[in-house]
């Protein structure tokens, strides 16, 4: 997305990193809730309830109407479906792992998403990005291994096993969701691809009922409520975040997250900070910046390359 004509980087800056805090409060919310509750049920709330304040929002505004008018019903639903699944994966684990390893293995989606994007959007990649992606996806086995060798303690049946998987699938489900989003974002309005989302998402939720939904206690009950509307506010913060800066300007903030995962985990979680979680995390994150600074620069030679060169192209 770019920036508008009267662009606000520390505005946008700071609306990415309320939008990072508050998504870290939904998932310490729907963490705490831990496997009391089927990862369909708590997809269901997180939609749902994620439709209050975007509707609230878009109804201030006066575009609710013009939100729901789309020419691809099917993209929507595709991504729904892809969305719900990468959900359901990954509280799944969240629910199985310390917060910080969840984290740390989720920012793979980024990274893979760019070999998604070669594959199915025919995008040129340059090496150095298959290098970072590379580099990337070596930092996330870093994380995972401890978890997958059959020689650990619990082997390949083991909770953490199970949840480092669970996070691995989600990242390639959201990895595709991305993609499909790229897709949408061609001919869609941004309102209207949140609101079809939490409204498709919500409803395929529902088709996991019989797999065993469960009545949540009062406490369970309200976290989940409120995890939902923080996620529609941390979407509306992000969303707002693109309309006072560029996204190479904005990106980086979003490894803030990982620091917030660290102390939640330890201080609040009693998680035990192991040292190949920190490792792997520094080193997926130090590729997705490289990614990020990279693309930067380059998008600054290609303009500094259009102002100088001579009309018609000769």
């Amino acid at each position: 997305m770019s920036p508008p004509d009267d662009p606000n980087p520390s505005l946008g800056i700071g609306l990415k990193c309320m939008s990072v805090v508050v998504f870290v409060a939904m998932q310490t919310l729907i963490k705490s809730v831990g496997e009391a509750i089927p990862a369909g049920e708590v997809v269901f709330f997180r939609s749902f309830f994620a439709l209050i304040p975007v509707i609230l929002y878009l109804a201030w505004l006066g575009d609710l109407k013009h939100s729901l008018a789309t020419d691809d019903l099917t993209g929507h639903v595709v991504r729904g479906i892809v969305g719900v699944g990468s959900m359901i994966l990954s509280f799944f684990s969240l629910a199985r792992l310390p917060y910080p390893e969840w984290i740390s293995i989720s920012y793979g989606a980024p990274l893979l998403t760019v070999v998604f994007a070669a594959v199915f959007l025919k995008e040129t990649v340059r090496a150095y990005r298959w290098t970072a992606v590379a580099i990337g996806l070596l930092g996330v086995s870093v994380v995972t291994a401890p978890n997958l060798t059959l020689f650990s303690e619990g082997g390949l049946g083991g909770a953490e096993a199970i949840g480092a998987l669970g996070a691995l699938g989600s990242a390639c489900f959201a990895a595709v969701a991305m993609i499909q989003i790229r897709r949408l974002v061609q001919k869609e309005k941004t309102a209207t691809i949140v609101v079809y989302f939490s409204l498709t998402s919500s409803l395929i939720a529902l088709f996991t009922l019989p797999f065993g939904w469960v009545l949540p206690s009062f406490e369970n009950a309200a976290c989940l409520v409120v995890a939902g509307l923080f996620g529609g506010v941390g979407q509306l913060l992000l969303t707002a975040s693109y309309r006072y800066a560029d996204t190479s300007t904005i990106a980086p903030f979003e490894y803030t997250s990982l620091i917030l995962a660290i102390a939640i985990g330890v201080f609040l979680f009693g998680d035990t900070l192991q040292w190949m979680t920190v490792l792997g995390g520094t080193i997926v994150v130090s590729a997705g910046i490289f990614i990020i600074w990279r693309e930067h620069r380059l998008g600054i030679e290609r303009r500094r390359a259009r102002r100088v060169a001579p009309p018609g192209g000769s």
